[in-house]
């Protein structure tokens, strides 16, 4: 257990502390806590440290932190390659978390995009079904599962200074149907992407391959963030990936449900249903320009909402245009 980015432990122990009984109970395995994993404003080269050491260590068999931030940027220029490529392992995560899971990306080693303790398994009066599916998916069984939508959704949970955040879920309300475009076509290929927020980051940061082509064939991941921006911002960043030419690299593109609420916003029920559905004619018709090939699947439950699917990172997902499936392969 680490937190690569902001100390979520450190404000909502309780939270943690349930989140670390239930990922016994679920998976079986037993969590080991790095020294920043509960300090607050740990420097980069800190946290960084703990990273190195958990994937150095043998008896360590997957990473999973905590939450995400903002900073984790700062972090990865600490990181040691070869402790990495010496005993790959898989790391978990999502949001701020996709700077490390694209850095591993680059090295070769897979990993799997969500599964934030602090946010999936700790709040809540249990583990949703399809987080404990993909999650026993990703550290146990290795097995092919179908993404399924499990009907209801949330953007964000109870308060963790709220008693009832170990009790309760947010406010959750009937998921709509996946929007799907493209050609009838079935894609099976390697995974990238992530938050595309952080995606502009790494980009602007130059940690992304010069050729495009490392994308051939894959299946881009994306999601927003809490920060609820804009659809134009959204389709402004798609847009810039599209002159990247990633868009024309990839076979396929599912694009996460996304939050339309937060603590500091709330939105009426039309207005979070406005702002669905901006983003998602906004997805369609950026990759459309770049990329007519491209199978598009718009409102999979990964990424920010709640109940959360956790995908393959650098592993195999198949969407099928055809019967309109979602598959993900977590060997």
């Amino acid at each position: 257990m680490v937190s690569p980015s902001f100390a979520a432990p450190t404000v909502a122990p309780a939270v943690h502390e349930q989140a670390m009984r239930r990922l016994t109970e679920v998976t079986g395995l037993v969590p080991v806590e790095y020294p920043t994993t509960r300090r607050s404003g740990a420097s980069p080269e800190d946290r960084a440290a703990d990273l190195n050491e958990a994937f150095a260590d043998p008896e360590i068999r997957a990473v999973l932190a905590t939450v995400g931030g903002e900073d984790q940027i700062t972090v990865v220029p600490h990181l040691d390659p070869e402790l990495v490529l010496a005993d790959p392992k898989p790391f978990l995560g999502y949001s701020d978390n996709t700077n490390l899971l694209s850095w591993l990306w680059t090295l070769g080693v897979a990993g799997f995009y969500g599964g934030s303790t602090q946010v999936h398994l700790g709040p809540g009066p249990a583990v949703d079904a399809c987080h404990r599916t993909a999650l026993r998916a990703a550290l146990l069984t290795g097995e092919r599962v179908q993404v399924t939508d499990p009907g209801e959704s949330e953007d964000i949970g109870k308060d963790w200074a709220d008693p009832a955040a170990l009790t309760s879920y947010g406010d959750r309300e009937p998921s709509e149907p996946w929007t799907w475009a493209g050609p009838a076509a079935t894609v099976t290929g390697r995974t990238w992407g992530g938050c595309i927020e952080v995606l502009q980051w790494i980009l602007t940061a130059g940690r992304f391959p010069a050729d495009p082509a490392v994308l051939d064939g894959g299946v881009l991941l994306l999601e927003t963030s809490e920060d609820l921006i804009p659809s134009r911002e959204f389709g402004w960043i798609l847009r810039s990936l599209g002159e990247r030419g990633l868009l024309a690299a990839v076979d396929a593109v599912l694009v996460a449900r996304p939050p339309a609420s937060s603590f500091e916003k709330q939105p009426t029920a039309a207005e979070k249903a406005a702002h669905r559905d901006e983003q998602c004619h906004v997805a369609i018709d950026t990759v459309g320009r770049y990329n007519s090939d491209a199978v598009v699947c718009v409102g999979v439950p990964f990424g920010h909402t709640r109940p959360q699917w956790l995908l393959p990172y650098g592993g195999q997902i198949t969407v099928d245009g055809v019967a309109r499936e979602v598959w993900a392969d977590y060997r």
